[in-house]
């Protein structure tokens, strides 16, 4: 599970040599120090670089071996500056997430082997074929004529929703060696990265290493701070209008200057992979900055100040270890894109929502945020939502209004994420849609008015509405199924209230009847009797001359 020395000597060489990163390792004993000793080979890993100090080896190590032609060729051979303290640490920083990694994957177990991972492949599909053949008997079995129509449709949903169950125990297990596997493999991609970076780290630092008298002056900030300077000395210097790009990405920088704040011309600043902590409050002093990205550095909070940006349009600060956003970033009202992904966020400021009506885009993936607040429903001009790998129990009810989204990514939730709210068939210009990786049962009643919806995911979730069958055969199928449902319901509630109207008609005809024939006779009453009552028109003297 640790690195492999030979094909990640460098990253092998790092974490062997850190003691919080490192595996335990016992020295041998002083007996054994003149050189490696059975005794000591046992004792190492081989999987595991062998232990070199951080400085020169010892002479009498370096006396014994030079003359066995059993001494193994070392990293430090190749690079000999590997073991300078200042780019060790450097290197140390940059795979902390390697060693969170190893740490989980210990927990959870080595990797199973390919056999194991075909069986469980295997006993998956079997599982699912037997599913399949269990609700096929559901389906086409007969309702007995005694039974009324809705209560058998729902005796068979009962049975359907028992099979699906059952399947979904059943399945849990192989499911867990194949996300083991994948995790391991995702883990080894990991692996080849950071080897990557860390010799491109090193091949950076040795252009300024002094190797004239053997020591390695890798010039950490050095040559950082004299570029620092001359941007501050023309950003500054030209009128405060001469510089408005600067890039200062992967400079290993540690802090940022507060006269940075000075250079009042600046619209794009890079600050990404750098060890920066904090951003200095004096970035409020950049009024015309459009873009800042701060990604893949060290920062644990953002300053308040940065709520005076008016004009910033694109932030990014994905990679850090921020907890929370400063309710100041709510005062960005230029902003478009918005990155704080892969953060240790677990929540979003309540008013987010309200005072960002152009943001476009929300990047909030990998992090730990449980709910969305209210005001996120006041996007109107949201079109990108990335939440995967959080910890959402839900959606806001009123997630409708945001009737421009095209990409929504709620994959990876887990446990967390059952069900959506029924106003989820407002977002009509839904183009992608990604649910994996959840606990959702059915999609909700309006799903089938996502006419423009192209790309849908819902792997991994113990669905019952649509069914599993349906869900393979694809997306139209999907929507199909849930347009159909969604008619059924109307036509069904349909029937059942003219049921409710037709019944009190029934029963209370005569009284109506009733009523209108007295209103009737009433009427022609009343017109007799004033008939009646009327006084005697004079005699027609056409009548009188007839007689």
């Amino acid at each position: 599970m640790d690195p492999n020395p030979k094909t990640h000597p460098v990253l092998s060489y790092v974490m062997a040599r850190l003691p919080s990163m490192g595996p335990r390792f016992t020295p041998p004993s002083p007996a054994a120090s003149a050189g490696p000793s059975d005794a000591a080979f046992s004792a190492i890993d081989i999987e595991q670089p062998l232990p070199l100090p951080a400085a020169a080896p010892d002479p009498s190590w370096s006396a014994s071996s030079s003359s066995s032609p059993s001494r193994p060729p070392q990293i430090t051979d190749q690079m000999p500056h590997l073991a300078h303290p200042k780019l060790l640490a450097s290197m140390a920083n940059a795979v902390t997430d390697v060693a969170q990694t190893r740490s989980v994957l210990r927990t959870l177990g080595e990797r199973p082997d390919h056999e194991v991972v075909d069986n469980a492949r295997a006993k998956l599909a079997g599982v699912e074929a037997t599913l399949s053949k269990k609700l096929e008997e559901i389906v086409l079995s007969q309702r007995p004529p005694e039974v009324e129509r809705l209560e058998w449709r729902a005796l068979l949903a009962e049975k359907e929703r028992e099979c699906r169950e059952a399947a979904e125990r059943e399945k849990r297990a192989y499911r867990a060696v194949i996300s083991l596997d994948e995790m391991h493999e995702a883990y080894a991609r990991m692996l080849r990265e950071a080897e990557e970076r860390l010799v491109r780290m090193y091949d950076s630092s040795s252009v300024v290493a002094g190797e004239d008298d053997g020591k390695c002056d890798v010039g950490v900030g050095e040559e950082v701070n004299e570029e620092v300077v001359g941007i501050l000395q023309e950003g500054t210097g030209n009128g405060n209008g001469g510089l408005d790009r600067v890039d200062l990405s992967g400079r290993r920088l540690r802090i940022l200057p507060e006269a940075f704040g000075q250079i009042v011309g600046l619209v794009v600043l890079n600050l990404s992979n750098n060890q920066l902590e904090t951003i200095p409050d004096s970035i409020a002093g950049l009024a015309n900055l459009e873009e800042l990205n701060a990604s893949s550095n060290l920062l644990e909070s953002l300053p308040d100040s940065i709520g005076l940006l008016q004009k910033l349009k694109i932030l990014n600060v994905s990679s850090n270890k921020l907890t929370s956003l400063p309710d100041s970033i709510c005062h960005c009202r230029s902003f478009v894109e918005l990155d704080v992904s892969f953060n240790n966020l677990t929540y979003l400021p309540t008013n987010i929502g309200y005072e960002l009506p152009n943001l476009q885009r929300l990047s909030i993936q990998y992090n730990k945020i449980r709910s969305l607040p209210t005001s996120v429903c006041e996007m109107y001009s949201l079109r990108h939502l990335d939440a995967h790998f959080n910890e959402l129990r839900g959606l806001p009810a009123a997630i409708g209004k945001l009737t421009n989204l095209e990409y929504l990514n709620l994959s990876s939730n887990f446990s967390d994420l059952t069900e959506l709210p029924d106003t989820f068939g407002d977002l009509i210009n839904l183009k992608e849609l990604d649910l994996s990786n959840n606990q959702i049962h059915a999609l909700p009643d309006t799903f089938g008015r996502l006419d423009n919806l192209a790309k849908l995911n819902l792997e991994e979730n113990p669905l019952v509405i649509p069914p599993v069958e349906v869900v393979k055969q694809g997306i139209e199928a999907v929507k199909v199924f849930m347009a159909k449902r969604w008619l059924d319901i109307l036509m069904e509630e349909e029937r059942r209230s003219m049921l409710e109207v037709k019944e009190p008609a029934q029963t209370g005809w005569l009284t109506r009847s009733t009523s209108w024939m007295n209103n009737f006779v009433s009427g022609v009453s009343g017109g007799v009797s004033g008939y009646l009552s009327s006084p005697r028109t004079p005699r027609d003297p056409y009548l009188d001359q007839q007689l």
